[in-house]
């Protein structure tokens, strides 16, 4: 078998948020450690970090991990420059991606093994995680569908590579919320926070 990869989007500019949430604390170190982490614990062979806005403090922190990095100079137009950095960065050779944000800390190991297991299982070219019927994240891409990513349209972003081949999604059931759960308000990092207390 071949190798599945995992891309973490930490490029974004939290404009939302008001300050950079890649470096607000999480269960006892950073945001983005914490996703860094939780990959890191389960069976995705390798890891790359998509950095954009504040890409030199966050080396700071990305640099403790083994993992690959890149720099998305357009990171302005949006998560989809970001997602197509990180697959021109990725090995030449290997089976699918997985595609995680970098602020969704509740994602844990056993949904991600969970999500290479179906795929290497089922043949499927997408597998996709869902809480009582939402579609959360991580979501997985065969290895076949990298060219497809470079021409998608910004406005409607990677999920429509779901839409465009429908046939080939697996949706795979959790019982963990967390798939669903980002943090783009100061408010809802800390529901969030309180949750882990």
């Amino acid at each position: 078998m071949g190798e599945i990869w995992s891309i973490i989007l930490a490029a974004g500019e939290s404009k939302r948020m008001g300050f950079p949430k890649m470096f607000l604390e999480f269960n006892g170190s950073t945001m983005i450690e914490n996703v860094i982490e939780h990959v890191a614990g389960s069976d995705t062979d390798g890891i790359l970090v998509v950095l954009g806005a504040g890409s030199d403090d966050l080396m700071s922190l990305v640099g403790k991990y083994d993992v690959r990095y890149c720099y998305n100079e357009h990171y302005k137009e949006g998560m989809l420059s970001s997602v197509q950095c990180g697959f021109r960065n990725l090995p030449a050779e290997l089976d699918a991606v997985m595609v995680f944000q970098g602020d969704q800390p509740f994602i844990t190991p056993l949904v991600i093994n969970s999500v290479i297991s179906e795929y290497r299982s089922s043949g499927r070219g997408i597998v996709i995680p869902v809480f009582h019927g939402k579609r959360g994240h991580p979501l997985l891409l065969d290895s076949k569908y990298r060219d497809q990513i470079e021409t998608l349209d910004p406005s409607e972003g990677l999920r429509s590579i779901a839409r465009i081949y429908s046939a080939e999604v697996l949706e795979v059931e959790t019982n963990e919320p967390g798939i669903l759960r980002d943090f783009d308000t100061y408010d809802e990092y800390i529901k969030g926070l309180n949750q882990t207390r």
